[in-house]
């Protein structure tokens, strides 16, 4: 994630600072931010102004205005990095976290300047993807928060102010309660994964490019959503907990792509052919959103 965020940085022309303790990444960055910036159709020189490091003590941090913490989700290993930051980063930088599990308030609890910080989701892969989430914690100065959704708008993405730092915040809540319903479906034999994603991609998910669920029951008028759902709730699967199936995927190691095998069985060859579809289809997606807002305006 978080060579896909300074992707977005580098084609809004900014200098972007990358720190890696890994040779690895840091060696792959520049083709991953040639190959981005592509895709985005900025220029490839922008590269230029992005440049890496092995250290936090290394970054010219009076020159940064604006932190954005990538790192894996390990809670411990947070708390340790935004205690760097904040020792290391100007008064008035905002330190911003990309988490997707733990609640901001957490993350920044012990530091002395919390008010400036707060949660900057972007959802995977973040540089195609125009969602981004700026999740304030009950600490966090209403300042900051704006500042982030005056930035996100100027990078050419699509924010959402999350006002109160909940678990999951808004786009993985969502997102959960679909899949929860939708692996009862299948462990169920209700359908089939294929089935699922058809579902979705053709049902429901294709009129979501063109207005949300609730522009949708506007349009569809909310006593028959009430009459529906009235009908419907009583059945919908409520379990705490995801259904067995999916745990005995997990111990067996059947995680998906990255295993070569989850659902379906995987080749590097379909991995590839598979993950540059889905980026034609969100680039495709984006344009249809762009063309759209333009017209609005």
């Amino acid at each position: 994630m978080g060579g896909d965020i300074a992707i977005i940085f580098a084609a809004g022309g900014w200098n972007v600072h990358v720190m890696s303790p890994s040779q690895t990444t840091r060696d792959a960055l520049p083709a991953r931010l040639a190959a981005g910036l592509r895709k985005l159709g900025a220029p490839e020189a922008n590269t230029a102004g992005v440049k890496t490091y092995p250290k936090l003590d290394d970054l010219p941090w009076k020159d940064i205005t604006v932190v954005v913490e990538a790192a894996t989700e390990d809670l411990p290993l947070k708390h340790r990095l935004f205690a760097e930051l904040e020792r290391l980063a100007r008064p008035d930088a905002i330190l911003a976290s990309n988490t997707s599990t733990f609640p901001i308030g957490d993350i920044g609890k012990a530091l002395k300047t919390r008010a400036r910080v707060a949660g900057l989701h972007f959802f995977m892969p973040a540089h195609l993807v125009p969602l981004v989430e700026v999740i304030s914690a009950e600490f966090t100065d209403a300042q900051a928060a704006g500042q982030l959704m005056k930035l996100m708008r100027e990078l050419g993405k699509a924010p959402i102010h999350v006002s109160k730092d909940v678990p999951g915040f808004v786009g993985n809540r969502l997102q959960h309660a679909l899949m929860r319903e939708a692996l009862y479906l299948v462990a169920n034999g209700v359908t089939t994964p294929e089935g699922i994603d058809t579902a979705v991609r053709y049902g429901f998910g294709f009129r979501y490019i063109a207005c949300g669920p609730m522009m949708q029951k506007e349009l569809s008028g909310w006593d028959t959503n009430l009459l529906a759902g009235t009908s419907v709730y009583p059945h919908l699967y409520n379990e705490k907990a995801p259904p067995p199936f999916l745990k005995e995927m997990v111990t067996k190691g059947h995680v998906g792509m990255k295993a070569k095998r989850g659902l379906w069985e995987w080749t590097d060859e379909k991995v590839a052919k598979e993950k540059a579809r889905i980026e034609r289809c969100l680039q495709a997606g984006m344009e249809i959103l762009r063309s759209d807002a333009a017209k609005q305006d």
